[in-house]
Order: structure tokens, then C-alpha cells, then sequence
């Protein structure tokens, strides 16, 4: 009797699953070529410019009171073109603004500017003879007005697809959804067959993803299927039915695995049905213990997506009074006695630090090697950076490494004593995986909390992600069991064939059995 109940609760679930494991399947399937057919673009870096201080004729503190700026939280120096500006974050803004280093000059809709620039250098590469290669230093002309250059550099390309629209985004919508990370961004559509859009971090000088009609229709389609997004009017509820699929999913095949161990196949003889339904039985039970990895993993995926994503929340902003900073450029190159890339500003222990990041050596034909996609290399280049204290020029010893610690402390209000190890991470790896998107980061591990680790982001002063010992059973779950890490040793391209072929093998086993299952509703085997 049991058995017999085991029998039609086998049957009746997996007709109920059958629809939506396979919908899974195929966007499973479809993901990997995803990832690697993407939108052909030049570059996903940049690399910086080294800054000349004979270019900076405005002081920052004098270029900030031309404007009536009294406070700012951020500044650091970019190029547009050979022009050179003071790009400064200002309080209750998420646009930033851009003063000439030359006359402080501010320069109209400049993060608008900034970020079709930005967008073209990621789409079509930077101009041989652009400012941007770090092995250049280039003097600002300041026969003409460095605003107006700048800005027909950007609204008047010598080529390359016109821009169709600029859209500045400060929350995550259907197209740039939260997997991407970062905040704010801009959005920038050119006008191309492929109507591709360039989502930059002007703030960084960051590329985040680039979508053309080809990525949005798969990023549609695997979010409508494979993450069920056509509930979301349910909420969290969402998550809920698709742990209930996952689940019955898991349960079927256990069922399907004992249902296999109990009993025989009959000898089909010579009714093909039979032989078939056999034959469905061997490759079947082979291909459910991969089903029981899918259904499990995404459950378990599922299940911890119930607890909210904070990590947007953490962030370090100091408020800083523009009559109270003297930028000395004399002082500092005297003090770094290296070539210059950048120069901002952060607070720490109570005080405020240039934040300056070098070029190593000094030899200016030596070939650099700079990453240009970070799906396919997962790794990015750590910048030298040096801490000088604001305000008597000292330097600070392992100014970075301290700084990464007093982002921890702040984010996880440990005393710095807890702090077990400090590491810098340049790839996207282990429990810190491609998901997190920012590199280079530092990982702040403690004592406490289940040994937390903070992995932080020195350059904006943001948590990039928070990670605890019983995290681990969730991650090494969906990466093992679900994207198949387990054959990382082989590189990704095994790797992608390992999740296709099990995929595929799910779409046979359940096509297969929708197949023999009908067939057997309209005609009964002779030796049955």
C-alpha cells in the first residue's frame, strides 16, 4: 500500500514540476552563452593619467570659494580630453560637480559630460592621443577656455556612434537590476543598430555592464523564468514558491531514486514502449542526482534572499569645510617623490588625509598590462597609494591597510582590536566571487561574529560585502552545486560545458518522460 502511494505521489509531482524545471533548464542552459556572447566593447578600464602640478593653477580651496562651496564630502582629480578638473561630491547631491584646475571654473552639466566620456572610452578605446595613457604627462592649454574644450571633446566626436540619450540612475530598476552593485550610475544609449547602452560610475571612472537588444531580451526572459520576477507583486513571496518548486523538485527525485532501488524493470521483450520507459529509467536515475543539486542549491539560494541585502547602507562620508583645506601640490610631490595619478581626500581617526595613488617606476616606455575585461580575467591591478596627513604634510605608515581597518570598525563598530588578519584581494575568487563586482577591495577578518569578514573598498569608502562563517554553507552551495566551481581547476569554458551538459540532461530526462507518459495515456503495453 505504501509503496503503491509512493508510486502515485511520484507521478502526480512530477507532472506538477515537470513545467517549471524545465523553464529552469533552458534559461540555465541559455546563461552561459550569456556570459559569453556579450556586447563587443574596447575595453572594461582605463588607465590612469599621470596629473602634472604645473597644470593645477587654481588651489582646490580657492577653486571650491569661487563657487560659494563651503563643505564637501569627496574630490579628486579627473581629465576630460587634455582638461583637467577638480571633481567634487557635494552634500544632498548625487551629481557631481567639476571645477577647472586652471581658472575653477565650473563646468556646466559636468557629470553628464563625464559620463558619455567615460562611456565612449569603454565603447570604442581611448584615442592614441588622449591624456589617459599613464605614461604621458600632458600640460593643460591654457591659450583656450579648458570648459569649452572639454565639452566639444564630448558633444563632438571626430567618429564613433552619436549619443541617443544620457540618464543618471540612483536606484536599480528592470534593466540595471541588483546584481550590478553599483550606485549611482549613468545610463548612456548610443544610437547603434544594437541600441547598446554603457551603464558608467562617474565617481570612479568605473564600467558596470554594457546591455544591447540582444542581453536585454535574455535578461528578460531569465528573470521572467528562471527567478520567477513575473511574481514580484507578491514581494518576498516570490522566494516562496520558488523554494515550493525547488522543493517538490528535490522530493520527486528522492522519490524517483528510491522508487529505483525497490523495484525491476520488466523485460520489454519487443514492445517498444517498454523498452523505452526502460531505457528512460537507467539514464534517469544518473541524471536526478544532478537534479537533486539544481533544486537544492536554488532552494538553499532562494531561502537566504528571504534576509535583506544592507550592504548599499554601509558607507564612510565625512563632511569637509573648504576654508579648512590647503592642497600644497608642492609639498606633496616632494613627499611622494613619485609620479602622480590621482589625488582625493579622506577622513581618518579624526583627521583628514590626501589619499594619493602613484605610478610605480619611473621609466616611461615600459609597457604597463592593464585588464580589459573583468568577467574573463576576474582579477584587477591594486594601485601604490600613499596617506598624507592634511594638515603637517607627515606621512602615514601603511596609510591603506589603516584606512581599510577604520572602514571595518566603522561598518561592523569592532574594536580594532577584534581585527583577526588584513588582506588586500585583487581577484574575484573563493567566498569573495564575481557577484561583489568591486576590485580592488580589502578584507577585514575578526574574531568575533562567527568570524566576520568585511571585504571594503578604500577608493570610496564603501563595504563591498559582508561575510561570516554560516554564509559559507549557502555560497559553497549555489557555487558547487549550482554553477559548478567544482570544475574551476579546468577553467571556465569546462566549467560552462560541466553546467550545459547537466542542464541539458534535464531537458532530455523531463522532455523524455512528458513524451512516454502521454504515450502510455493513449496506448497500453501489451506485457504490461
Amino acid at each position: 500500500m505504501i509503496r503503491k502511494n509512493i508510486y502515485k505521489w511520484h507521478r502526480t509531482t512530477s507532472l506538477i514540476i515537470a513545467i517549471p524545471v524545465l523553464l529552469w533548464a533552458i534559461s540555465g542552459f541559455l546563461h552561459p552563452i550569456m556570459t559569453n556572447i556579450r556586447p563587443k566593447i574596447a575595453t572594461q578600464f582605463i588607465k590612469p593619467a599621470v596629473i602634472d602640478s604645473s597644470t593645477i593653477k587654481m588651489p582646490l580651496q580657492e577653486a571650491l570659494q569661487k563657487n560659494g562651496i563651503d563643505s564637501f564630502l569627496s574630490v579628486r582629480l579627473i581629465a576630460i580630453d587634455t582638461n583637467w578638473f577638480y571633481q567634487v561630491k557635494l552634500l544632498h547631491s548625487p551629481e557631481l560637480e567639476y571645477y577647472s584646475v586652471s581658472n575653477g571654473r565650473k563646468l556646466k552639466k559636468g557629470d553628464w559630460l563625464y559620463a558619455q566620456y567615460l562611456a565612449r572610452i569603454f565603447l570604442e578605446g581611448q584615442k592614441k592621443d588622449s591624456i589617459l595613457p599613464s605614461n604621458r604627462i600632458i600640460n593643460t592649454n591654457l591659450q583656450s577656455d579648458c570648459c569649452d574644450a572639454a565639452s566639444n571633446c564630448v558633444l563632438k566626436p571626430k567618429k564613433g556612434a552619436p549619443v541617443k540619450d544620457i540618464a543618471l540612475l540612483t536606484t536599480f530598476d528592470a534593466e540595471y537590476k541588483s546584481i550590478n552593485r553599483l550606485l549611482p550610475v549613468y545610463k548612456v544609449s548610443f544610437e547603434r543598430p544594437d541600441a547598446i547602452r554603457i551603464y558608467v560610475e562617474t565617481g570612479q571612472d568605473r564600467f558596470s555592464v554594457a546591455i544591447d537588444r540582444n542581453r536585454a531580451w535574455f535578461s528578460t526572459f531569465f528573470s521572467l523564468v528562471h527567478t520567477m520576477e513575473w511574481l514580484n507583486m507578491l514581494g518576498k513571496a516570490r522566494l516562496l514558491v520558488e523554494m515550493a518548486f525547488a522543493a517538490l523538485a528535490f522530493g520527486t527525485a528522492i522519490m524517483g531514486i528510491y522508487i529505483f532501488l525497490i523495484t525491476k524493470s520488466k523485460k520489454p521483450g519487443k514492445n517498444q514502449l517498454l523498452r523505452a520507459r526502460r531505457n528512460h529509467r537507467y539514464t534517469a536515475i544518473i541524471f536526478s542526482f544532478f537534479t537533486l543539486m539544481f533544486s537544492f542549491s536554488g532552494c538553499f539560494h532562494a531561502f537566504s534572499k528571504l534576509k535583506e541585502d544592507t550592504r548599499d547602507q554601509y558607507f564612510v562620508e565625512h563632511p569637509f569645510a573648504s576654508a579648512s583645506i590647503q592642497q600644497d601640490m608642492v609639498k606633496i610631490r616632494q613627499i611622494v617623490k613619485k609620479q602622480i595619478t590621482n589625488i582625493s581626500l579622506v577622513y581618518l581617526d579624526n583627521q583628514s588625509y590626501w589619499q594619493i595613488k602613484v605610478k610605480e617606476g619611473t621609466k616611461t616606455n615600459k609597457k604597463e598590462i592593464t585588464p580589459k575585461d573583468l568577467m574573463k580575467e576576474m582579477s584587477a591591478t591594486a594601485p601604490t597609494v600613499v596617506y598624507i596627513n592634511a594638515k603637517d604634510y607627515t606621512m602615514l605608515p601603511e596609510g591603506e591597510k589603516k584606512y581599510a581597518q577604520y572602514l571595518a570598525t566603522q561598518f561592523s563598530k569592532q574594536d580594532v582590536s577584534t581585527i583577526l588578519s588584513t588582506e588586500l584581494i585583487t581577484k574575484l575568487e573563493g567566498e569573495y566571487g564575481f557577484a561583489n563586482k568591486r576590485l580592488p577591495v580589502w578584507k577585514i577578518s575578526y574574531t568575533v561574529n562567527h568570524q566576520e569578514r568585511y571585504y571594503v573598498e578604500t577608493s570610496s569608502g564603501k563595504l563591498s560585502v559582508r561575510i561570516d562563517n554560516t554564509d559559507l554553507w549557502e555560497a559553497n552551495s549555489f557555487n558547487y552545486l549550482h554553477k559548478h566551481h567544482f570544475m574551476d581547476f579546468a577553467g571556465k569554458s569546462w566549467r560552462d560545458f560541466s553546467t550545459m551538459f547537466w542542464v541539458a540532461s534535464q531537458i532530455a530526462m523531463i522532455v523524455i518522460g512528458l513524451i512516454l507518459y502521454a504515450r502510455s495515456q493513449f496506448k497500453k503495453p501489451k506485457n504490461a
